[in-house]
């Protein structure tokens, strides 16, 4: 059927017409070798078993679709949060365009990052002159102010040295010996997204404050978000810090990168933490991590090599966000305004609204270490009671956390935490003991087709929704908006389970 130029069809309907209908029939009757209907329908019955459940978790060597993703992904978010920064990935081309593709998705905005474009040869011989090569090439045609360098697997496994292959490329010639390229050995055989951002904000700060170091203090603190990809909450940041006149630095400010505006005219570089400020974020009276299983080696070196004091604050909910202010107050010595105290009761307001239905509701989580933590912490706060936990890229001490704030709450006793489990794991345990609604990012689709369960989505990437990365979900307005994401939802399926008039719809009720 000639597609008509005046009206393009979007792929959902255009796959539903008739040519296509029937090639999809033939393909799956002559080249799929499939088996019958009544075949596939028991397999599919049967892996939604406990007696499938025992198998799927006996598995060792093989992973599906697992919770966590590349350490380049990490290491290129870390490095655009800093002005005029471009990821450098010592790598192949193909993995470098994924790592953007994944950023882009998430935010619906370029994401500029370079490839040094190693192939066969390079993987032989090394990947210096791949290096030496693309440094100068970038730092030329892209004229940024620092070139943030990490690996893929490929580098790594032949074993490329990356601070002798920037200074074999500086006496190269190839950029200028003064110009900033802090780099991290980031392997994607090795830790997650969570990890590679972690070693590349270590190697920014250490390479941008070496020799920066004063006797005195700034008087600033430092902020550090860490794998956050709401670009509301370095904005909800700002704006409490601002109510409480404190000095700061957000050390990698990513909001404006991946929130430009559309205005006619492109910024390659928008927004960022400036290098002078990240340079002198060694000076600061104190450092507070955001997250802290995304911070650990930076951390431990502002610790030990900037002997300054760091502190990990999650400000979710109103626990968490009480604690954050208050925490900050007596850092400081600055009060906290009214107008902080009146959105904390609108968020109190919101939740004893809510509460009635989302008490007792049984929910499932997977998803990066500091965001269970700090969803869980908020939804215990308003009654729902967690039974599955799943963290691929967690490790003890994070299982040894949040099981003393599951203990903490009467709502969490029947929770249970899975370390390096993935998500065809999670689909066994939605299967063998269901739950009211889960949440997790847009990989979690499958999981809502396959087992009816309502889903929020919560966290990253997501891609099959819009605009929800724009939100905060830090302080007493982010409250707010998960209490939103999460209620409504429940709100939605009861509508759903309603609707059969005079089957189900005597509670199909217009006031909720």
């Amino acid at each position: 059927m000639p597609q008509n130029p005046d009206k393009i069809v979007d792929h959902v309907d255009l796959f539903k017409q008739s040519e296509y209908t029937e090639l999809f029939k033939k393909k799956h009757e002559q080249f799929e070798g499939a088996h019958s209907d009544a075949e596939v329908e028991r397999v599919s019955e049967w892996t939604k078993s406990w007696d499938y459940r025992e198998k799927n978790f006996a598995r060792e060597a093989l992973t599906v679709n697992p919770a966590k993703g590349c350490q380049p992904v990490g290491a290129m978010f870390a490095a655009l949060g800093f002005e005029g920064t471009l990821p450098f990935v010592q790598g192949s081309q193909g993995c470098v365009a994924y790592f953007r593709t994944h950023l882009s998705r998430h935010y619906k905005e370029p994401c500029s990052a370079v490839s040094s474009s190693m192939t066969e040869d390079a993987a032989v011989f090394g990947g210096l002159n791949n290096m030496i090569e693309g440094l100068q090439v970038s730092y030329q045609l892209y004229k940024p102010k620092m070139i943030a360098v990490c690996t893929t697997c490929m580098a790594e496994v032949i074993g490329d040295d990356l601070g002798a292959f920037i200074t074999n490329a500086k006496n190269a010639g190839s950029i200028p010996k003064d110009f900033p390229v802090p780099f991290a050995h980031t392997p994607s055989f090795v830790g997650s997204h969570i990890t590679g951002y972690d070693n590349m904000m270590k190697g920014i700060l250490s390479y941008l404050s070496e020799g920066k170091k004063k006797d005195q203090t700034n008087g600033k603190i430092n902020f550090i978000p860490g794998f956050d990809t709401y670009v509301g909450n370095n904005r909800e940041l700002k704006r409490m810090l601002g109510l409480m006149d404190i000095d700061y630095t957000i050390l990698s400010d990513s909001s404006d990168y991946f929130d430009s505006p559309n205005n006619g005219e492109y910024e390659m570089y928008p927004g960022g933490t400036k290098l002078e400020d990240a340079a002198e974020a060694c000076n600061a009276e104190a450092t507070v991590a955001l997250q802290a299983y995304t911070t650990p080696k930076t951390r431990e070196y502002i610790e030990t090599k900037w002997n300054q004091k760091t502190k990990v604050l999650r400000p979710f909910g109103v626990k968490g966000t009480d604690e954050f202010l208050m925490t900050l107050s007596e850092m400081t010595g600055k009060p906290i305004p009214q107008e902080l105290e009146i959105e904390r009761g609108r968020l109190v307001d919101a939740m004893t609204d809510s509460y009635a239905w989302i008490h007792g509701k049984k929910f499932a989580i997977y998803g990066e270490p500091d965001l269970i933590i700090s969803v869980v912490s908020f939804l215990l706060e308003l009654g729902a009671e967690p039974v599955h936990i799943l963290c691929h890229n967690g490790d003890e001490v994070f299982k040894k956390e949040l099981q003393a704030i599951l203990d903490d709450s009467p709502f969490g006793k029947q929770a249970t935490i899975w370390l390096g489990k993935d998500l065809w794991h999670f689909r066994s345990l939605l299967f063998t003991e269901p739950v009211d609604f889960f949440v997790g990012n847009s990989y979690g689709k499958y999981l809502w087709r396959d087992t009816k369960i309502p889903m929020v989505r919560i966290g990253y990437p997501i891609f099959d929704r819009h605009h929800l990365h724009r939100y905060s979900t830090i302080g007493y307005q982010g409250g707010i908006n998960l209490l939103n994401w999460v209620v409504n939802t429940i709100l939605d399926e009861m509508d759903r389970n309603t609707n059969i008039t005079g089957v189900t719809d005597i509670s199909f009720d217009l006031i909720r």
